[in-house]
């Protein structure tokens, strides 16, 4: 019985999305966004060059078929990934409206969503009072602070000191389906916004608002850093996911990263989590011992969080080519027969306007399998691929 691992590059796209003039970023359609593509172009111009230099260097993944993938899903040049594709490659399309993080992975995971995501009005204030109301009666405060789309980073920064000297939650949202909740670790108590957060999801899922995220944070005025103990508190998938159908059939489940608070736990058996490096240390013992028959789904968010919202092109890069790096070490250790995708969500090009998320296709590449072209495929083929490969049949 051989090994399933899947792994998500967060937001890691590569354009040619056929419904991206229908996505913004501020008033700029997402037409034309490639994440990918356009990191390479930046580094092949020298426009990548804090802590790196050169053109984009991933051979592990271009060797996998990372570079044609590029070119199938948007025919745009990726400078440096010329490689020809030893493992089995294809570019997948979502059908799910939205571009955010449950919407991806449902649909990676065997559903796509069933109903449009409620999102929140680009005003200030853009909260219901009846919500805020909600917020202040669980958390015993006065009132909150933000109550506007922003960048998680700049809310800190803007709102932190008074957040501190009052005692109030920093509340904000984004063009995602998402209620994000910052508060200091110390003055205002981890438990305590955890608790907050856990307690109005219910409110905010009957909303079909996709995510509560709970963002806490540490330091002073100046130099405030948010912490690793994120925690996002997502609606249910209605249905069976992948994850449910393989523990179904008595296989074991591991999570990595965030991927256990995306499904809600549903058809988890274990989680491990912490930065992106911790990660991989998890998926590289996951390598070395998970069991026969089992699923291990991944997730690395810092090419997202710490570098396409920040619009970071020398970030994402180096962070590419650390991932890649880390890779050239892990592919040696699969055994024969086990299978490990690698693909993303959705795209969020550090290279284009604003700090959202951007509509792209996103790469499929397979290692273990053989070497071919998938051509295009919907995001719900990775779940149909896996469970094929698993021998454990979609409920």
């Amino acid at each position: 019985m051989t090994r399933a691992f899947l792994v998500v590059m967060d937001s890691v796209g590569i354009g040619g999305a056929p419904d991206a003039a229908d996505y913004f970023c501020g008033d700029v359609p997402d037409t034309g966004a490639n994440t990918l593509a356009h990191i390479a172009l930046a580094c092949a111009a020298g426009h990548a060059e804090d802590g790196r230099s050169g053109p984009l260097r991933v051979p592990h993944l271009d060797a996998l078929g990372l570079g044609a993938a590029v070119a199938l899903a948007s025919g745009d040049e990726t400078p440096g990934l010329t490689a020809t594709a030893t493992g089995t490659w294809g570019a997948a399309t979502e059908i799910s409206k939205g571009k955010d993080t449950p919407s991806g992975h449902w649909e990676l995971a065997g559903l796509p969503v069933p109903w449009d995501w409620g999102y929140f009005p680009k005003t200030q204030p853009c909260f219901p009072a009846d919500l805020v109301q909600a917020v202040c009666d669980i958390a015993g405060v006065d009132g909150i602070l933000g109550d506007c789309h922003g960048s998680g980073t700049v809310m800190i920064e803007e709102y932190g000191a008074e957040h501190i000297q009052t005692g109030r939650p920093i509340c904000y949202t984004s063009i995602d389906s998402v209620f994000q909740i910052a508060a200091h670790e110390e003055h205002f108590g981890l438990d305590r916004l955890l608790n907050l957060c856990e307690r109005i999801a219910p409110i905010l899922h009957d909303q079909k608002v996709g995510r509560v995220i709970a963002r806490p944070f540490v330091g002073e005025a100046g130099s405030f850093e948010r912490t690793t103990n994120r925690r996002d508190y997502a609606i249910m998938p209605p249905k069976p996911i992948l994850t449910n159908w393989v523990q179904e059939a008595g296989r074991k489940v591991i999570a990595i990263g965030k991927i256990g608070d995306i499904l809600s736990m549903t058809g988890i058996d274990e989680v491990h989590k912490g930065t992106d490096a911790a990660l991989m240390d998890h998926l590289e013992t996951q390598i070395k011992t998970a069991p026969d028959g089992s699923l291990t789904f991944a997730n690395f968010v810092e090419f997202d969080s710490l570098y396409g919202h920040r619009r970071d092109v020398s970030g994402y890069a180096r962070h590419l080519e650390w991932f890649d790096a880390r890779l050239g070490g892990i592919l040696p250790q699969l055994r024969d027969g086990d299978m490990l995708l690698i693909t993303a969500d959705h795209g969020n090009d550090p290279t284009w306007t604003g700090t959202d998320h951007t509509r792209e296709r996103v790469p499929v590449l397979i290692a273990g399998q053989g070497a071919g072209e998938l051509g295009h495929l919907k995001f719900i083929d990775v779940a149909a691929r896996v469970a094929a490969h698993l021998e454990v049949e979609p409920q």
